[in-house]
Formats: C-alpha cells, sequence, structure tokens
C-alpha cells in the first residue's frame, strides 16, 4: 500500500509538473544522427502544400559526408550529399509568378545551391579573387624549371608570412607536403593556372522592395576575404558588395533593399559593424569585450550573446541598453516569434542543458533538455504553428510544441527581482514651502555656495587645530613616536563605590620590546581614591596585551562623576608618550543609600 501511494504521488507531481509547463513533448530521438547548428536549420512549405517541412544542412559525425536533409515531421524525407560543409540555409521567394513555392539556399564552400521542389535549380559560385603577384611569378619560374621545388617552397613560405594577399589552394597544399612529394606536385600542377577562391561564412536573406511576409527576397552572403554579397533574386548577379575590417560570421538585416536597410555583421575580430543602403563600408561600430556566439534581432534591439556568458542588448547606433549573466557558456542563439500575440524573445541554448528564453532581459521560459542544445529553431513545423525543434550534442532530434493556452509572463522561469521594484512611486505634490525654496536657491545660488565653503573650510581648520593639540599633549590612544609604538585602551567595571579600572597596554612594535615606561593617574581628590596613583610598567613583548588593573573608590555622596585622566610616561622625560580621559561613571551604590 505505502508503494502504491508513492508511486501515485509521483505520478500526481509529474501531471502536474507537465501541466503546469508551457510545452508538449511531441518527439524526442536521441539517434537522429543529425550535427548542425542553427544557421542551417530551416522550417519552410518547399511543395506549397501547406505542409512546413525541417530542412538541415547537416555536418555529420566528426566534420565528415555532410549532407542535406529535409524531415517531415519525426521521419527523414530526402538526403543529399554536398560536396562541402555546409554554412548557412535560407528559404526565400524568387518571383511573385504562382505557385508560390520557396526555394532553398544552402551555402557550402565557394558555392550556394538553390533548390526547388527539392531538385537542383541554380548554383552560384563566387567571383574568383586576383593572386598574388608574386605567388603568379613563382610558379612562372617552376613552370619554365628556373627553380627548384626546395627554393619555390621556401619563398612561398616567405610570401605567406609577409604578404596582404594569401595564397592560394594550390600553394597552401604544397607548402604541406614532404619533401619526396614536392617534384611531383609540381609536374602536376605547374601548367594549371593560379586560382585564388574564396568561401562563404554566412548567409541571410533580404526582402527585395516590400516588407510583406511573402515578397521577393535577396541573398545577403558574407564571405572570407571579409566583404558581403547581395544577390539578385532571378538573375543571382551581384547587386551590392559592401567591405568589413573582418571576417563577417552572423549576419541581421531589417528593411528592404529597394528602400532603405540596415545590416549588422558580427566578426571575428569580437566587434559588430553597422552598414545601411548605399554604404560601401561601416557606418557605426560595436565593440564587445568578448567573442561574439550569437546575433538576434528583436525588434529594434541586437541581442548578442558573448563567450563570457552574457547577452547583451545594444541599440542600432551601438549604445549598450542591458546585460544578462548566464549561468552556463552559450552554444546557440535564435529567435521566438510568436505573431498571434506580438511576441518577439531570443532563444539561448545554454551548456548545462537548459534553453532559456528572453524578452529584453526579462525572463520568460526555461526548457530543460537531456543533453546540450546547439541549434535551434521555432516556427510552423507540419500543421503546427508554434514548434520548437532542437537539436542536441550526441545528435539527437527534440521537437516541442507550444501549447495553445501558453502566456510568457515576465519572471516566469525562475525567481527574479520584485515586480515592486519596476512600479513607479507616487511622488508627492510640489508643496509651496518647496517652491518657495526652489526660487530661493535660484536666485541665491552663489551667495549660498560661498557660505557652505566658509563653513567647510571653518570646520577643517579647527579639526586640523584640535589634531595638532591632540598630537601635542598626546591624547590619541596610540603613540604617534616610532620609537615607542603603544597602544592604549582603558575599560571600567563595577557599581561603585569601588570601581575597578583596567588598562590594556600594547607594544604594537613588530620586533623591539619596551622597557622602563611609567602610568600616572591625575584625578580629583575630593572624589575619588586610588591606592597606586603612580606605578611602574613591566617590559613590554611586541604583539601582546597586558592587562593593567587597579582600583578606584568613589568618596562623594552627591552622586556626581568626574574625568581621571591616565599618563604613560618615559623615564626622564616630562611629556607623556599616551593619555586617556576616563569618564567615570555615578557611583550607584551611594546615590541608592
Amino acid at each position: 500500500m505505502a508503494a502504491a501511494s508513492s508511486s501515485d504521488a509521483d505520478s500526481g507531481r509529474a501531471e502536474s509538473s507537465e501541466a503546469s509547463s508551457k510545452w508538449l513533448d511531441a518527439h524526442y530521438d536521441p539517434m537522429a544522427n543529425i550535427h548542425t547548428f542553427s544557421a542551417c536549420l530551416q522550417l519552410a512549405d518547399l511543395h506549397g502544400d501547406g505542409e512546413y517541412k525541417l530542412v538541415v544542412g547537416d555536418l555529420g559525425p566528426g566534420g565528415q559526408q555532410p549532407c542535406l536533409k529535409v524531415l517531415k515531421g519525426p521521419t527523414v524525407l530526402s538526403e543529399s550529399p554536398l560536396p562541402a560543409l555546409p554554412a548557412a540555409a535560407a528559404t526565400f521567394l524568387m518571383e511573385q509568378h504562382e505557385p508560390r513555392t520557396p526555394a532553398l539556399a544552402l551555402a557550402s564552400g565557394p558555392c550556394v545551391y538553390v533548390y526547388k521542389n527539392l531538385r537542383p535549380y541554380f548554383k552560384f559560385s563566387l567571383p574568383q579573387l586576383p593572386p598574388n603577384p608574386l605567388e603568379q611569378d613563382l610558379w612562372n619560374q617552376a613552370k619554365e624549371d628556373r627553380i627548384d621545388p626546395l627554393t619555390l617552397k621556401e619563398m612561398l613560405e616567405g610570401i605567406r608570412e609577409k604578404a596582404e594577399v594569401p595564397l592560394s589552394v594550390q600553394s597552401l597544399r604544397f607548402l604541406q607536403l614532404e619533401l619526396s612529394e614536392m617534384e611531383a606536385f609540381v609536374n602536376q600542377h605547374k601548367s594549371k593556372s593560379i586560382r585564388r577562391q574564396t568561401v562563404i561564412t554566412t548567409m541571410t536573406t533580404l526582402k527585395k522592395n516590400l516588407a510583406d511576409e511573402d515578397a521577393v527576397s535577396c541573398l545577403v552572403l558574407g564571405t572570407e576575404n571579409k566583404e558581403l554579397l547581395v544577390l539578385d533574386p532571378e538573375a543571382f548577379t551581384v547587386l551590392a558588395k559592401m567591405s568589413l575590417p573582418s571576417v563577417p560570421v552572423f549576419l541581421e538585416v531589417s528593411g528592404q533593399f529597394d528602400v532603405e536597410f540596415r545590416l549588422a555583421a558580427a566578426c571575428r575580430n569580437g566587434n559588430i559593424y553597422m552598414l545601411r543602403r548605399d554604404s560601401k563600408r561601416p557606418k557605426y561600430c560595436i565593440e564587445l569585450s568578448a567573442q561574439p556566439v550569437g546575433l538576434v534581432r528583436v525588434h529594434k534591439v541586437l541581442v548578442v550573446g558573448s563567450n563570457q556568458d552574457s547577452l547583451h542588448g545594444f541599440t542600432h547606433k551601438g549604445k549598450r541598453l542591458w546585460t544578462v549573466q548566464m549561468p552556463a557558456a552559450i552554444l546557440t542563439m535564435n529567435l521566438l516569434e510568436q505573431r498571434s500575440r506580438g511576441l518577439q524573445a531570443v532563444m539561448a541554448g545554454l551548456a548545462n542543458g537548459e534553453v532559456r528564453i528572453y524578452r529584453d532581459k526579462a525572463l520568460l521560459s526555461i526548457v530543460h533538455t537531456p543533453d546540450a542544445v546547439t541549434s535551434l529553431c521555432f516556427g510552423r513545423y507540419g500543421r503546427e504553428d508554434h514548434t520548437l525543434i532542437m537539436t542536441t550534442r550526441g545528435g539527437g532530434l527534440i521537437i516541442k510544441i507550444l501549447k495553445r493556452t501558453a502566456v510568457f509572463v515576465e519572471g516566469g522561469g525562475e525567481a527574479g527581482p520584485p515586480p515592486a521594484q519596476a512600479m513607479k512611486l507616487n511622488m508627492p505634490r510640489k508643496t509651496r514651502l518647496y517652491v518657495d525654496q526652489t526660487l530661493r536657491e535660484r536666485e541665491a545660488g552663489t551667495a549660498m555656495h560661498r557660505t557652505f565653503q566658509a563653513d567647510l573650510y571653518l570646520l577643517r581648520l579647527r579639526a586640523a587645530r584640535a589634531y595638532a593639540q591632540a598630537l601635542e599633549s598626546s591624547l590619541s590612544p596610540v603613540s604617534a613616536t616610532a620609537r615607542e609604538p603603544l597602544k592604549l585602551h582603558a575599560v571600567v567595571q563595577g557599581l561603585g563605590p569601588t570601581f575597578k579600572l583596567t588598562l590594556h597596554l600594547q607594544n604594537i612594535s613588530t620586533a623591539r620590546p619596551i622597557l622602563g615606561l611609567l602610568v600616572c593617574f591625575l584625578y580629583n581628590e575630593g572624589l575619588y581614591a586610588l591606592p597606586r596613583a603612580f606605578f611602574k610598567v613591566p617590559l613590554l613583548v611586541p604583539g601582546l596585551n597586558y592587562p593593567l588593573e587597579t582600583f578606584v573608590e568613589s568618596l562623594s555622596d552627591k552622586g556626581i562623576s568626574d574625568i581621571i585622566k591616565v599618563l604613560v610616561l618615559r623615564e626622564g622625560q616630562s611629556a607623556p608618550l599616551l593619555s586617556a580621559h576616563i569618564n567615570m561613571p555615578v557611583s550607584e551604590g551611594l546615590a541608592a543609600a
């Protein structure tokens, strides 16, 4: 019975947690063998039948055997091999003709492969770059057998270290060869022309002339040679070319190409550059303190994830708005957009197996996963409008569906600052006295400031005089001389008429003991009586606290008290080393009598 009741309680807690969650677990396959990142995940209606499918640019296990996968539900619909590792995937409309089915663009190496209806449609290759003239001259000499392979290698290594124009792939492969393989490689490639080809590092889409969801879009490519290219959606010609100080790794675009657009590029040098229409070079620059690991635009705010485990919000002009610290490293980021509720938020997959959803710096929700998430995608999948698709580090696939009744509330993920912190205070109304004082301060501000400065200088002068007098009369509890570094502390105990007076004397020097000190008490003999008003102090060892005890008897029956002065003297000197004024308490024994 006990076991049955405990199992019922566990199932009840599981059901309550499932009911309180905003997500429904649709599918989880830890052996899906999908290895990708967020830029290579896309959701699109590829056949125009209203059935949205998942497009995955798969890196393959260990970066081997890259391929293009299309998933319908939890099953793989098609799989096509790729010649190189994918860099990004995007879906866009190429034309306005019916049927309006989007095309799929996959960036891989130096090419963009365009598919329509999951069939190869067009291949765009990046324009070749001019080779290094010194490198070209060396290969021409090798072609005419004027230099041997060893000399060619030495000169190519010198060019690689100093030249601004990088070497071609042919020369880089040659430099990796062993000495025995160089001659055969030169004989095989010396008759070929040198080609220097760049590769694509990132890709996104930009609306051509309309802001509608089903408007024609252009492809925006970021390349390894620090350039941004905007491609025509029909002819695939370069419409615009922009230069960057570093290699772009993340892109965010807003606006239309024919009207006005803004482009944010996060680069490998840790900076984010802002470009606008008709600008060949960046207009603004955001300098980060760490490398960016993700870039998402939420309305008009650029949300940047850094490898210092933090999210930052910036304006398009580079002003930092907020910063949120994460509990673990950020692995991937993407946008969550719920158009039915007008919600835009940023999703961040962390190394501790959490997916955190933020709107600005407010935490909306936390999704826990069995493995660290490496890619995220949110949108319409199949017939469901709000589906969250995640792939894990081990190659697993997780699909969750957002409940139709789910509402994201700020602070719903974890305990944060209290709601009262964001409430405005009811400030009291300005009284007549406040207004009169304000006018007085405006009219006599200069005179008030001068008076304040005069009083401040007078206070400093009196404090300096009192400090000088304390040093001269040794009123300080710590001696001011370096020869006898002493510290004095007095404690009075008792109710009266007899009090116990304890003096704590300490040598605060590091290594030198002190000998030949005297203690003297100055007091009103009509009020107090001491058995010993003058005695010698034993040898003071550095660092030890020496309690010196004596008794004080109160002689007055009128309930009055006075000050007893304690002086620490050196034999043969009239000026005291230390002094203390003890405020004696009123004798309660005499007062009661």
